[in-house]
């Protein structure tokens, strides 16, 4: 009989941290998917035939929805009698540790990925701080996604517990085949229009919210564009204004062009035609856990712009795949963009290196193979 395990995270769209391995997760264990509803909870039930359970849960603090949900999550728990929780994201790791720990699964595994209170202050930080601690002590075991964040948890005093980063950190890695320029992938952005003529593209791929640093990039653009109007910027994603809208200005600046081009989500074959049309990545992020997206420009030959931060400092090397520039900070990124643009031969020695560090440290096969080395060891 194979172990259980309950997989939780906060919204549906972040099953696609375990799509990959589903087909040897399944094999391995008897899987069930726990996620607030939506598409790809039910895509996940029909392609593999998993076990799915729909619990709404709130992204932010809000102590009513939050012991509702607490409530039907240890119901579930108590259903299931599940051998190993594993949590991820922050509202899913607080609601199911805490659940787990009440109904006493044996086995109760958080992954800490993009830790949110080193960027607040005041009385948000403190409650944010005193979330994570509640998640650490009701867990078996803490997985930090990368040094950097096993560094803050262990530094501002979130838990004294011992912690291991898996492989060289990351919850997904990269599929090195799917992220490749094949034959399809440039026919498709030749079709599309995406690769102009003499036009230098910077590419961002991810929410635009103030928190990915949008504000200083379009500021940071709109100052190059003046001198360098062969250049344009390309943001794909969604905007989130409920939750961290960008300045009036820097929305104002994407919506008149500016050789700005905001293109809204895109997903598999187009996002990857995304990154075979630019000739750099830009991510100007104010926090993060391990981001996908700068693996991905990387595994696509980007070099990449970053800011010195958790996880991106942990993929980028300082001149050897790319530049790493302090967050929040206007000036030092429109210089880097100006180096990248001007400098061919360091760029291209960069684009050169770029997926050769991704293959040799963050292949899908060998971060799955951690965390499935993980669980047999931890179920044992």
């Amino acid at each position: 009989m194979k172990p259980k395990i309950i997989r939780a995270c906060t919204v549906s769209m972040s099953i696609t941290f375990v799509k990959g391995m589903m087909e040897e997760l399944c094999r391995r264990y008897d899987v069930v998917l726990l996620s607030s509803p939506g598409p790809e909870l039910e895509e996940a039930s029909v392609k593999y035939g998993v076990d799915t359970v729909a619990i709404p849960m709130e992204r932010h603090i809000s102590m009513k929805h939050d012991i509702v949900s607490l409530w039907h999550i240890a119901k579930v728990m108590r259903r299931e009698r599940p051998a190993m929780v594993h949590s991820m994201t922050p509202k899913a790791g607080l609601l199911c540790m805490l659940a787990a720990w009440i109904t006493r699964v044996p086995v109760r595994v958080h992954t800490s990925t993009g830790l949110v209170w080193p960027t607040e202050t005041g009385w948000k930080r403190r409650i944010l701080m005193v979330t994570d601690w509640l998640t650490c002590a009701c867990a078996t075991h803490i997985i930090p996604e990368g040094k950097g964040v096993m560094a803050d948890l262990q530094n501002n005093g979130i838990t004294k517990k011992p912690m291991r980063v898996l492989g060289h950190g990351n919850v997904k890695g990269i599929d090195l085949e799917r992220f490749s320029k094949r034959e399809d992938v440039i026919r498709m952005m030749e079709e599309k229009g995406l690769r102009g003529k003499s036009i230098f593209t910077f590419l961002f791929v991810g929410r635009i919210v103030r928190d990915k640093g949008i504000n200083e990039l379009v500021a940071a653009f709109d100052k190059l564009h003046k001198e360098y109007p062969g250049s344009r910027l390309v943001l794909v994603g969604r905007y989130e204004d409920d939750l961290d809208p960008v300045s009036e200005w820097t929305r104002r600046a994407i919506e008149e062009g500016r050789g700005i081009e905001a293109v809204g989500e895109k997903l598999n074959e187009e996002l990857i035609a995304c990154y075979a049309a630019a000739d750099c990545y830009v991510f100007p992020s104010y926090r993060e856990g391990f981001p996908n997206t700068v693996m991905e420009a990387g595994a696509m030959g980007l070099p990449c712009i970053v800011t010195d931060i958790n996880g991106s400092r942990e993929i980028i090397i300082e001149g050897e795949n790319g530049v790493i520039i302090p967050p929040q900070n206007e000036q030092a990124l429109y210089e880097a963009m100006v180096k990248m643009m001007t400098n061919d031969e360091g760029r291209k020695r960069m684009a050169g290196n770029a997926r050769r560090m991704v293959a040799e440290r963050f292949e899908q096969s060998y971060v799955h193979q951690c965390l499935f080395d993980f669980y047999d060891d931890t179920l044992k």
